[in-house]
């Protein structure tokens, strides 16, 4: 567990301007819509014939993952590519920090390969805003998720989807259902939808799986599905985190997907209009039956896409910010 500080105070430059992507809290809803308006501009790329911009042409972005994700790492790689970036995906498990090289070396030694980004995923809270200190200047830093802090990639490619399907946020209700105990996309969601005027975010799940004081991130809390549900304009499922569980939090899954699995049935209870969306990756019959994974309300498809088009605006945005910050500096002096 690394100690978390206030991460706006290295995540903006000085004219306020992204410069590494650490968490969606506390920034302004100015950011996070010039996030959104970015990504919506690269959103219909994978339609065209050629795929690539020039934004990144000669930088060189690592993709740092101390805790395996194929998804995020595959679209981020993707991302990195589509912005015409070299890449270096660091295969953790075979590399020196599992033989005790300390992360500030591991670092170290990233940046005399002259790389001007890292990715990073870890299992510790506090990971990225570590890293995003320790780095030399003009080396800009994406959290690709950190133990239970954070996950803002992630969050803001559904504040995409949601954003392309419902367009504006104020009149919404958005439902967040499962294990929000041990999620970072929960977290990161929360501060998005509110910074962005959500008309109200509710949270649903068994008492074991909620956090401490959850109502102070302004959500209200419901631990019966039903009543959760009723008139949600958005109903986002959550994956049950079993790796992160330290104890018996669930009697069965099987009692979870009675109670808390999304099915056509209890969806009734949204509006007629309402939009289902899971992070992934799923577990069919736990969080969600197949037949609304796979049924029309489901953006589940539309979020991988989307997923491409966040990655790229926010490391285009962040390499455009470390750039400011450098040529500001440079007529300081």
């Amino acid at each position: 567990m690394f100690e978390i500080q206030d991460p706006n105070s290295i995540q903006l430059n000085s004219e306020g301007q992204l410069k590494h992507f650490i968490t969606t809290e506390g920034l302004s809803k100015a950011l996070l819509t010039e996030i959104i308006e970015t990504a919506d501009s690269f959103a219909d790329m994978s339609a065209q014939q050629v795929k690539k911009v020039p934004l990144l042409r000669g930088k060189t972005v690592v993709n740092l993952f101390f805790e395996s994700s194929t998804r995020t790492l595959s679209t981020f790689e993707l991302a990195a590519k589509r912005l015409s970036a070299d890449v270096l995906n660091l295969n953790i498990s075979t590399s020196s920090t599992s033989k005790g090289e300390t992360l500030k070396d591991t670092l170290q030694t990233l940046e005399a390969m002259h790389s001007d980004m890292f990715v990073v995923r870890h299992s510790d809270s506090g990971a990225a805003h570590f890293i995003a200190e320790h780095v030399t200047p003009n080396v800009a830093v994406i959290n690709a998720g950190d133990g239970r802090h954070a996950h803002p990639t992630q969050a803001m490619l559904d504040m995409l989807t949601i954003k392309r399907h419902k367009g504006d946020f104020s009149p919404l209700i958005v439902a967040i259902v499962g294990d929000i105990l041990h999620s970072r996309v929960a977290r990161s969601q929360i501060h998005a939808l509110r910074t962005l005027g959500a008309a109200e975010i509710r949270v649903i799940a068994p008492t074991t799986l909620l956090p401490k004081n959850i109502e102070a991130l302004g959500v209200k809390v419901f631990t019966n599905m039903q009543a959760g549900l009723k008139d949600a304009d958005v109903v986002i499922m959550l994956r049950l985190q079993k790796e992160r569980m330290q104890s018996a939090l669930l009697p069965s899954e099987s009692e979870f997907y009675k109670l808390f699995g999304l099915t056509n049935e209890k969806l009734q209870h949204a509006k007629p209009d309402a939009v289902v969306m899971h992070p992934g990756p799923i577990n069919r019959g736990v969080e969600i039956e197949s037949a609304v994974a796979d049924g029309p309300k489901s953006l589940i498809l539309d979020q991988v896409t989307n997923g491409i088009a966040v990655r790229m605006a926010v490391m285009s945005m962040s390499m455009s910010g470390q750039m400011t910050e450098k040529n500001l500096k440079s007529e300081a002096q």
